[in-house]
């Protein structure tokens, strides 16, 4: 991957905006050799680390757990993480808990993932969900470098306020940049932003009263409108407490959008979306990571 200089006005900026905070790092590499895939490179800086890989699938897909020791970010942190998975590599990547992005001290908070997956890999990237706090500022940028034979299914869960404890989002903003590239050729972008108020919390282009957005992203080998179908019909068997869609995108792959209250609703979902996926594409039946039942 390529990263282009800053100049010295872009440094001072960038000392202005994360004057304080916590500067957290992981970088993870996989390598597949014989039918096993292997985390050969895994160097950490707190507050991140991983827990050791583990094969519930088989030695052919490695399982393995972000952990952030200080439970949440707050304004100034930047979390930034490398993930390479060479050719012919199959990894899940989640997360030990829900994350949380504390209320901002008048800083930015802001996480970076850059991800290149090679020909004839496949990455599924399935954080749990992530609780933006009242008066959060934080923002998050991912971009995946997709080789052509690689396949990419990635899912976001955004929840704004501890609904809990009757918190809703009405101060502070949350920002979304995701874009999947291959060979200099743009396959999906999505920019999302959201301010905390009323007026965007209840109106049918924002929140529409609900304190719960997810996307889930395919992009890997061509999916047929038969497969578009069978995602919609998935959503259709739910009690549909919230509101969902679902799209091909013109990069030929699927996307999934979701609007409502309950974590369990779409992560049951999604569950079942990449079910599908994983059928028709792998042949394999998924199994969820256990942290998952913790």
């Amino acid at each position: 991957m390529n990263f282009q200089p800053t100049d010295l006005s872009s440094e001072k900026s960038e000392v202005a905006k994360f004057p304080l905070g916590w500067h957290g790092s992981l970088e993870l590499v996989y390598a597949h050799n014989h039918g096993v895939t292997q985390l050969i490179r895994n160097q950490a800086r707190s507050p991140l680390k991983v827990q050791r890989p583990f094969y519930p699938e088989g030695q052919g897909i490695c399982h393995t757990v972000v952990l952030h020791t200080a439970g949440g970010i707050v304004g100034g942190d930047r979390n930034s993480q490398t993930i390479h998975l060479q050719a012919n590599a199959r990894a899940l990547i989640t997360t030990a808990t829900a994350s949380k992005v504390y209320r901002s001290n008048g800083h930015l908070a802001q996480q970076t993932l850059e991800i290149q997956v090679d020909s004839g890999a496949w990455l599924e990237w399935l954080p749990q969900e992530t609780i933006v706090f009242n008066g959060a500022v934080y923002q998050q940028d991912l971009r995946v470098e997709l080789a052509p034979g690689a396949s990419w299914l990635g899912w976001e869960i955004s929840r704004f306020g501890r609904t809990k404890r009757g918190e809703t989002f009405l101060q502070g903003e949350w920002r979304s940049h995701a874009q999947i590239w291959q060979q200099g050729r743009p396959l999906w972008i999505d920019r999302q932003w959201l301010s905390g108020g009323e007026e965007i919390l209840n109106s049918p282009h924002g929140l529409a009263g609900q304190p719960l957005v997810a996307t889930l992203i395919w992009i890997g080998q061509p999916v047929s409108p038969a497969i578009v179908e069978q995602a919609r019909m998935l959503w259709k068997t739910k009690e549909r407490i919230g509101e969902a869609g679902v799209t091909q995108t013109q990069g030929e792959g699927l996307l999934c959008r979701y609007r409502g209250s309950s974590t369990a609703e779409v992560r049951s979902w999604f569950t079942e979306v990449w079910q599908l996926l994983r059928l028709s594409f792998s042949g394999g039946a998924v199994t969820k990571p256990r942290v998952w039942q913790i």
